[in-house]
């Protein structure tokens, strides 16, 4: 049985992984990457994400329409639609995996070797869907920022910034690496543990008890 501190871990990291899961998906599909607000038309918000773009009008009107190729997307937009979609298919992933693997789950009880690794196996896909979230938003927010610093564009251009969706990700981002790393620092330490414990051994038996004869006092043993 794992210690209790690896007990907390492994829940804490599995609750954090499955936090970040759950928003990385959000994130994926809200079309909330990018903001505009129009000086012309204050009454009209503009908003882009992965998949389309949406305007928000005052009366709550909102009006949304799909990106019309995926060709004509900027390169970070393509390729944060295939990160994206890779990291919701590592997070479900590590869900599967790590699951059987903790401490209380009955699955495997009696193959403790297979329960680490399936542990330290979820952790790592987790982790690598954390990464795959924070690449693309990151790449996402660094083209915002050049293109609303960009001083080759007229001041009465308007300019995208960040959107909700942005911040809500690299949280994600943050949870699913977070947990994968708990989860795999906890598998690894029950392997450890593993190894350190002590072989059970039996005590030798005396050779009376196996032959049936209680041994005799030597001679030499007995003071005259």
């Amino acid at each position: 049985m794992a210690g209790s501190w690896q007990v907390k871990a492994q829940a804490g990291g599995m609750l954090l992984a499955i936090l970040g899961w759950v928003s990385s998906c959000v994130t994926t599909f809200v079309p909330l990457w990018k903001s505009l607000n129009l000086d012309l038309n204050e009454l009209e918000v503009w908003t882009m994400g992965l998949w389309q773009v949406c305007i928000a009008r005052e009366e709550g009107a909102v009006e949304c329409r799909a990106h019309s190729s995926f060709l004509a997307l900027p390169p970070e937009l393509r390729i944060s639609r295939l990160l994206m979609c890779l990291s919701n298919g590592l997070g479900l992933l590590g869900c599967l995996l790590a699951a059987p693997g903790l401490e209380g789950w009955r699955a495997c009880e009696d193959k403790p070797g297979l329960k680490r690794w399936l542990l330290l196996a979820g952790g790592v896909a987790f982790g690598t869907a954390g990464m795959a979230t924070l690449a693309p938003i990151s790449w996402v927010a660094y083209n915002t920022v050049l293109d609303f610093w960009d001083d080759t564009v007229p001041d009465i251009v308007p300019r995208w910034e960040f959107g909700e969706a942005t911040f809500l990700g690299w949280f994600a981002g943050a949870f699913l690496a977070t947990g994968g790393l708990l989860l795999a620092c906890s598998a690894r330490s029950a392997r450890t543990t593993m190894l350190q414990a002590p072989a059970c051994r039996q005590p030798p038996a005396t050779w009376g008890a196996a032959g049936g004869h209680h041994p005799h006092p030597k001679t030499t043993d007995l003071v005259i």
